[in-house]
């Protein structure tokens, strides 16, 4: 069957193809296409849209591409990036400054065919340092936000008569309440698209494609037991038949409270236990990680060992032949910068340089490569896999190595000089109290990397003004990516990094915590209204009487490319504080109000 398509421009930004997967959702088939790509490459699609990169415009960044887009008679947009590529190009003006993070109200001052259904005011979501301050001729402002009362000018242009458009926000993620609408607003109106694309089809497709590239061969799949896995276990399943699938659980001594022994009985039940094997690796994978403390060499040994503990497994059951199978899913392949213009956010297991040399050499199979947790879900719902497997939070694949903070007890002040005054004058603003403190977690700006400093409030205030006060503490403070609401009470002097590493009794508190919290949520009836809900271990003492910092991070997202805090219940932070605060070793207990961007999911 003949499909309308759209072209979709990856300049590397971390939402590139989250623009193809929800223009598939509207029913038309998207297709990734490289800024150099020939001309010839262009002119099978009925529209084009280009999308953010980590390159700054204003500094004539990522100008190699292939400007001729611009002469082809059909609709572009242009997000974020391609906001302000189409602005420059037309006679516009873009400048290094104007930044914006997370939600912003989009004033729309007309009416539009962009914006047809849509309120004068929506609520948006920024990712950006540079912005468009001026327009060429024919073009004119479509709409404006206002940022903290401030108005930021042309976050929405257009010229109806070339049919070029631009939006400063990204339309593509779920947290731009209405993006979705302005999206088929474009396609489906404005290009003109017919909607003939479907998930059913998707899965006729991967089981076909799944067949072209295994041929006569087997798959040999590392399975955690979470969904992306499970999935891609019934998946290859499916497709192969169950005698030419093995899979191998690996307890690499990282996994939540009595997890692989939940996962191996949850893959029988599935009728995948012909050649189930399980490895308990947990020793060989924390001597490995002995000593290490930077989160980039944590995860590359993980990811390493898993390696190797898988070859090691073939070699004993004689399938060393078989092709490796792995649930990878797309935000693992965009983090770690898996395309040419993406800035590396933190390495994925499923992304070190072992397993990128065995993808060049074919011998990887990877059959939700360009999925996103929302689409895995859909898909495992229509392979008839439970729900509950389904709608399990995620679970990292290093597991809680990236939520186990390390320190060799030195603190890390590095431009506290110029954070701290900043700090101080807007927290006495927010009539909050806030500790800038001396360790680092990762997050993202404007698709780039950002391994900065979180920050400690205390007080008390309503939950939409702590919002705005990490919304705009992130924003205004150089050199800070998140921030956290100390649940303890009193407000500390100062942090205390500890001498803190890999261990069994830090990992055993830390299950012991995130076992709490699980519990708590199931409780309190909570646990399916939040995505995920990370449980992570710092090395730092907020008191004299010691003991670690556990933060609680409770998110809502579909795509993991952004995500939401989420409104806990006084009743439920408050069992938390008191039962986590009760476990030996713990001194102090903080929930992460932070959204993504600026700070990822994971803090490392």
């Amino acid at each position: 069957m003949s499909h309308d398509r759209i072209a979709v421009v990856d300049f590397g930004g971390q939402y590139a193809h989250l623009i193809a997967t929800k223009v598939r959702r509207l029913g038309v088939l998207a297709e990734i296409r490289q800024p150099e790509d020939p001309i010839e490459a262009f002119l099978p699609y009925k529209g084009i849209i280009i999308s953010g990169s980590p390159s700054l415009s204003s500094h004539g960044e990522d100008q190699d591409y292939n400007k001729a887009i611009y002469d082809l008679d059909v609709p572009i947009l242009g997000l974020c990036f391609g906001h302000q590529e189409i602005a420059k190009h037309y006679g516009g003006e873009v400048i290094h400054g104007g930044r914006e993070w997370g939600p912003a109200d989009l004033h729309i001052p007309e009416e539009h065919p962009l914006f047809r259904g849509l309120g004068p005011v929506e609520q948006v979501w920024m990712s950006h340092y540079d912005s468009v301050v001026s327009v060429g001729p024919g073009f004119r402002e479509l709409g404006y936000t206002l940022t903290g009362g401030k108005p930021h000018r042309f976050a929405a242009i257009g010229s109806d008569s070339l049919r070029r458009y631009g939006f400063q926000f990204h339309a593509e993620v779920d947290d731009t309440v209405h993006g979705t609408e302005m999206l088929r607003n474009f396609v489906l109106e404005i290009c003109g698209c017919r909607p003939s694309w479907s998930m059913e089809r998707y899965l006729e497709e991967a089981v076909e494609r799944i067949r072209q590239q295994v041929g006569n061969e087997s798959v040999f799949l590392l399975v955690s037991g979470g969904v992306d896995s499970t999935v891609a276990a019934v998946l290859l399943g499916r497709a192969l038949g169950p005698g030419r699938l093995h899979l191998l659980h690996i307890d690499n001594g990282l996994m939540r409270k009595n997890e692989s022994a939940q996962v191996l009985a949850r893959f029988r039940e599935l009728g995948l236990g012909e050649h189930l094997h399980f490895v308990d690796a947990g020793a060989t994978f924390l001597k490995a990680l002995e000593g290490v403390v930077e989160p980039e060499e944590k995860r590359r040994i993980i990811g390493d060992t898993f390696v190797e503990v898988f070859q090691a497994t073939a070699e004993e059951l004689g399938i060393a032949h078989h092709l490796l199978g792995q649930g990878t899913i797309y935000p693992d392949t965009i983090e770690t910068g898996g395309t040419r213009r993406a800035d590396v956010i933190k390495t994925h297991h499923n992304r070190v340089p072992i397993i990128e040399e065995m993808i060049r050499q074919g011998k990887v199979v990877e059959p939700l490569a360009e999925l996103y947790k929302v689409e895995v879900r859909e898909l495992g719902e229509r392979l008839g896999i439970p729900q509950d497997l389904l709608w399990r939070h995620p679970f990292p694949g290093p597991g809680l190595g990236v939520r186990l903070l390390c320190n060799r007890g030195e603190p890390d002040c590095t431009g506290f000089e110029e954070s701290e005054p900043a700090l101080a004058r807007l927290a006495g603003e927010l009539g909050l109290q806030a500790l800038l403190l001396p360790i680092r977690s990762v997050g993202v700006k404007a698709d780039l990397r950002a391994y900065e400093h979180p920050v400690l409030l205390t007080g008390e205030a309503p939950w939409e003004e702590l919002l705005r006060a990490a919304t705009l503490i992130t924003k205004e403070v150089p050199g800070v990516n998140r921030c956290i609401w100390n649940l303890t009470g009193h407000h500390p002097a100062r942090a205390t990094p500890l001498a803190a590493y890999v261990t069994p009794e830090r990992l055993d508190l830390l299950r012991e915590a995130d076992a709490i919290v699980t519990e708590v949520l199931r409780t309190h009836g909570l646990y399916d209204e939040i995505w995920q809900c990370p449980t992570v271990l710092v090395p730092l003492a907020l008191g004299p009487e010691g003991g670690e910092l556990v933060v609680v991070r409770p998110i809502t997202s579909e795509r993991a490319m952004t995500a939401r805090p989420y409104p806990m219940p006084k009743a439920a932070l408050e069992e938390i504080r008191r039962r986590v605060l009760a476990l030996p070793g713990v001194g102090g207990v903080a929930l992460d109000i932070t959204s993504k961007p600026p700070a990822t999911i994971e803090w490392e």
